[in-house]
């Protein structure tokens, strides 16, 4: 199998622990496809490993990273993601400076240098130029919560270059119709918007909420209270750029009931910023219920992960999943990868739903390449 050419928009925890992944994964014990890999969802994916993962670009607007090769810059503050690859490395492609626009909320100017955004005092690069330069496939952005006209920046570049968009952040772009449809003509894949961790506060709402509503019983009222002391947490205290958030973590959990909330009744987004939390998210999670006879259940949770490699293993996973699309020609969302993947979805489905389609989406790419490796080849003619 050929390598998978990644660039990624935002170099910083999740960028860290998605290459530290790759990485840790690359030469990992067991490698048949049924084998049982801890932290991964999918070991083998239609024939492309972790490994198979190659960053050939990546753009920042931090003066600590822009410049150095992205092996090194994913360990420069702020980032606090534990390394859990100790001969991670060091090389890479140097990090390219990106076009600030809204990538920094102004309040963040307001926090100690180790815990906040430093923009260089640089001109950005010709990202286009950069993406055909570099080969890239594929453009994985991590951008800041927040960041509209970034991310359609990006994606604009993705359209102008041919590359396919995995969209990790909560700017509706492959749920928007618009969107959608430009990725469609363009002729490239799009995976979005939003993605889930692998066991984080979202999915285990979802669950609950799910098995509240197959099982009879009607939820009255829930929260979901986040809090964290990375970047991201800091970046969200500003309450302006959480519309697109709470919308879609709101939805991802709604989705899956068999009735309607009012919107009073439901709360769920990020809370706070805690500096000694630093890559550690804690969800604090309460669902009321009304049961049989009208008599009340309630479910109260407390969940700890390590925030950025949360989300990283589904990462990998989306980025193969688009590679996929791209060997098939496939055009816009890839709704199967978009609807297990991540919370705002252009279809919701739910998760088990998702993954029997994911499955199929897989088993018919492996048909896909059964049927053109043994298609004939066109014997060469001499013109007459």
């Amino acid at each position: 199998m050929r390598k998978i050419r990644v660039a990624i928009a935002g170099v910083g925890n999740c960028a860290s622990a998605l290459l530290q992944g790759i990485e840790y994964y690359r030469n990992v014990a067991g490698t048949a496809a049924e084998d049982f890999i801890p932290g991964l969802m999918n070991h083998d994916v239609g024939g492309y490993l972790p490994g198979d993962i190659e960053i050939v670009a990546a753009f920042d607007i931090d003066r600590r990273k822009v410049g150095r090769p992205v092996g090194e810059a994913i360990f420069s503050a702020p980032n606090c993601t534990k390394r859990f690859v100790a001969d991670m490395p060091a090389g890479g492609p140097v990090v390219r400076m990106g076009p600030v626009l809204d990538g920094v909320a102004p309040h963040m100017k307001e926090y100690p240098e180790d815990q906040t955004f430093l923009p260089a005092d640089l001109p950005p690069c010709d990202v286009e130029a950069v993406l055909r330069g570099s080969g890239a496939e594929i453009l994985v952005s991590y951008l800041p919560v927040g960041s509209e006209e970034a991310a359609r920046f990006y994606a604009e570049a993705c359209l102008a270059t041919g590359v396919s968009l995995v969209n990790c952040i909560p700017v509706f772009l492959a749920s928007d119709p618009a969107w959608s449809e430009r990725f469609r003509q363009r002729g490239i894949p799009i995976i979005g918007d939003d993605i889930k961790s692998q066991l984080g506060a979202t999915i285990v709402h979802r669950a609950l909420a799910r098995l509240f509503s197959e099982r009879g019983i009607r939820v009255r009222r829930t929260y979901q209270l986040n809090t964290g002391g990375n970047t991201d947490f800091l970046n969200m205290l500003s309450r302006r750029r959480l519309q697109s958030k709470k919308i879609s973590k709101t939805e991802a959990v709604t989705s899956v009931l068999t009735h309607s909330i009012p919107d009073e009744d439901i709360h769920i987004g990020p809370s706070d910023y805690v500096p000694w939390q630093k890559d550690n998210k804690l969800c604090f999670l309460r669902i009321e219920g009304e049961g049989f006879g009208g008599l009340p259940i309630e479910v109260e949770l407390r969940l700890s992960v390590t925030d950025s490699p949360n989300s990283a293993g589904v990462g990998i996973d989306a980025i193969r999943l688009c590679r996929l699309g791209r060997d098939m020609g496939l055009a816009g969302p890839l709704l199967a990868p978009s609807a297990y993947f991540m919370k705002h979805p252009p279809v919701q489905l739910p998760d088990d739903e998702a993954r029997r389609e994911l499955e199929e989406f897989i088993a018919d790419y492996r048909a896909w390449r059964i049927s053109k490796e043994a298609a004939p080849t066109t014997p060469c003619t001499s013109p007459a």
